[in-house]
């Protein structure tokens, strides 16, 4: 099934916000609100999140969208946590968690579409049930603990 003009725009933005996240953690190991590179990953994730909400492929509402809120919601909590200091000592552990989730949250329903668009004439799965695609969001999930445990322990090490 091609994309729409909003899948097309969903995806455009979302691969170049994923592109973005990559740079960020590659040159500062998280994502900083102070750099316009995390600015503007934080933006085009909130527009991919946004646009997923009116997406529809696999019928209604369903856990991809619940994930685009959650997205919106890491967001806005994470942007929130770094302009009012009420964690004290925790504050950029919670930031960090807050935009780090965000990777999460993109990266389960990108392996979904990825799974079930390519190849073309013979997708790699036929269901959102498939164990192929549950053993991939179980490797996505135990990579994202181990980076974010990674993270923290980073964070720490710089007070």
């Amino acid at each position: 099934m091609p994309l729409s003009q909003m899948g097309i725009v969903h995806t455009v933005v979302g691969i170049a916000a994923i592109l973005a996240v990559i740079v960020l953690l590659w040159q500062d190991k998280q994502i900083r609100l102070d750099r316009s590179l995390a600015k503007f990953y934080l933006v085009g994730t909130v527009i991919t999140a946004g646009s997923a909400l009116v997406i529809y492929r696999h019928g209604g509402f369903n856990t991809a969208h619940g994930l685009a809120v959650l997205t919106i919601l890491a967001v806005v909590a994470g942007v929130i946590a770094t302009k009012v200091d009420f964690l004290g000592g925790l504050q950029k552990y919670f930031v960090a968690l807050c935009f780090s989730s965000t990777i999460f949250f993109h990266a389960l329903p990108t392996a979904t579409e990825i799974m079930t668009r390519f190849p073309a004439d013979a997708p790699i799965v036929n269901s959102l049930q498939d164990p192929l695609l549950l053993k991939t969001f179980g490797i996505i999930t135990v990579v994202f603990f181990i980076s974010l445990a990674l993270q923290m322990n980073w964070l720490r090490k710089q007070a």
